[in-house]
């Protein structure tokens, strides 16, 4: 398959029911953050038949899916990088030599296009599978943290957000570090589409390594922390302390 196969047949799938329900979903009116993207109206799962009978595309031909006008053909983009950098971070290729120059590759590739990935979507799908597992793996790329930080003290959103997002994957390896770097960079974040991201990636923390690391992170900055991210924070607390919390 070609890329421009993979955009005719995704093309072809054109659902203008379902268009219009996704266009209002992912807020693509002027002034929302979505504005300006446009939907074919394909379903998730649809998208990920196409990429999966594509896992083996070039990464040339994986750059044109990803700057696309359509966000499905994006999608499959970043799907098909996840398949391969999944392929070559498997247990008996992690120390490989060829499947680590693979593997920083894609994430070159992806740090590349990352501003390609302008919704929340397509953020979630691919920021924890490539770039989050890309930071458990070994890496000729000399600096992991200033990799992410160029993106976390980037000015475009859809890039801050991975760099928080992408947490997910070594929080739930038991290592906290990430997530408690880039919660306190983007703690006071303006946009509630991070606030999300944060309580999120500090609820997985509370969840996966230490709840009481958790307290101690909001009680640190229980007072400067928007409502919203404490709410996604605390959202695995009992009741009762749920409530205390809020009350404070």
């Amino acid at each position: 398959m070609t890329s421009k196969e993979i955009i005719e047949f995704l093309v072809s799938q054109k659902n203008e029911q379902q268009q219009k329900i996704l266009m209002q979903f992912f807020k693509t009116a002027p002034g929302e953050y979505g504005y300006g993207d446009q939907f074919l109206g394909l379903k998730v799962p649809q998208t990920r038949t196409v990429a999966k009978n594509a896992k083996d595309l070039p990464l040339e031909e994986i750059t044109a899916l990803l700057h696309s006008k359509w966000h499905e053909v994006r999608l499959c983009g970043f799907l098909i990088l996840v398949a391969q950098f999944e392929a070559a971070a498997r247990k008996k290729t992690a120390d490989d030599t060829a499947a680590l120059i693979l593997r920083d590759n894609i994430v070159k590739t992806y740090l590349q296009h990352s501003k390609q990935a302008n919704n929340w979507d397509l953020v979630d799908l691919s920021a924890p599978k490539i770039l989050g597992h890309w930071l458990l793996l070994p890496t000729s790329i000399k600096d992991k943290q200033a990799t992410l930080d160029s993106l976390a003290y980037s000015t475009n959103l859809w890039q801050q957000r991975i760099s928080m997002v992408c947490t997910y994957t070594p929080t739930h390896a038991g290592d906290p570090s990430w997530c408690l770097r880039y919660a306190e960079i983007h703690l006071n974040h303006p946009h509630d589409l991070m606030h999300k991201a944060v309580g999120w990636m500090l609820r997985e923390l509370g969840k996966h390594v230490s709840m009481d690391l958790l307290r101690e992170f909001l009680e640190q900055h229980l007072h400067e922390m928007p409502r919203t991210t404490l709410r996604y924070a605390i959202e695995k607390m009992p009741a009762q302390e749920r409530t205390a919390w809020l009350k404070r």
